[in-house]
């Protein structure tokens, strides 16, 4: 591995933090074995459990048969931050949908290193209007109002960004030592915002996203009219 730039005077990577391998296809499974520990306790004081990393609805599924075996069985949130979470969110929609209730979050921190920053508000519109279809709550996530919440002081650009934040159901916030403050100033800012749409109401151009999930359907319908006419020509 070389490093070509880095963003601070020390080149060094600090304690606990992740690295992101967007072009690198990694087979490894959904679940940890930190993971599988903290199951126990997740299962018995969670209300809620973030899915990180999802990439298919094998992943979705492996989550849901660990926590079958316990009673009680927290609500599951999928978190939308690979691209092949966000080219199989149909079917992870879909798989989630055989649960009473279940939530989305766009967790745009590594959701935009994976896919490119460039394309990161074209892709979380995307998801926000497949979840609305869906009929599923979305949590905008990752560094709302982040410079606020740490010094006191907005910023033009996150303002924004966090009237952006009203087409979603919740959004999530950092700690910071500004937290209370951060919190009034958002309310203030999706109530205004809020007046101006209704959720997701746009007109829409096709969705990518969509385009690839029909045609992975169509192409398996046709390879099942393509058996049973063989079958049927090997009965004659």
């Amino acid at each position: 591995m070389k490093i070509t730039r880095i963003s601070s005077k020390k080149p060094y990577i600090k304690r606990e933090k992740g690295l992101n391998l967007p072009d690198t296809q990694i087979n490894l499974p959904a679940l940890t074995k930190a993971d599988l520990k903290s199951i126990p306790f997740i299962a018995k004081h969670a209300d809620l459990v973030g899915c990180s990393f999802l990439r298919n609805t094998n992943d979705l599924k492996l989550i849901k048969t660990i926590f079958k075996k316990y009673k009680k069985k927290p609500k599951l949130i999928l978190k939308i931050e690979t691209p092949d979470a966000v080219i199989h969110l149909p079917s992870l929609l879909l798989e989630a949908m055989k649960d009473a209730s279940y939530g989305v979050m766009i967790a745009r921190g590594d959701l935009a290193v994976e896919i490119g920053f460039e394309r990161l508000s074209e892709i979380q519109d995307e998801i926000l209007w497949i979840c609305e279809a869906a009929h599923a709550p979305v949590i905008w996530a990752t560094q709302v109002l982040e410079t606020y919440s740490k010094s006191g002081i907005a910023t033009r650009s996150e303002v924004t960004d966090a009237a952006h934040a009203a087409k979603a159901e919740c959004v999530m916030l950092n700690k910071g030592d500004y937290i209370v403050d951060t919190i009034k100033l958002l309310k203030r800012i999706l109530h205004k915002s809020g007046g101006h749409r209704h959720k997701k109401r746009y007109s829409m151009r096709p969705l990518n996203i969509a385009a690839h999930f029909f045609n992975q359907s169509s192409a398996a319908k046709n390879m099942v009219q393509v058996d049973n006419h063989f079958d049927s020509a090997v009965k004659v």
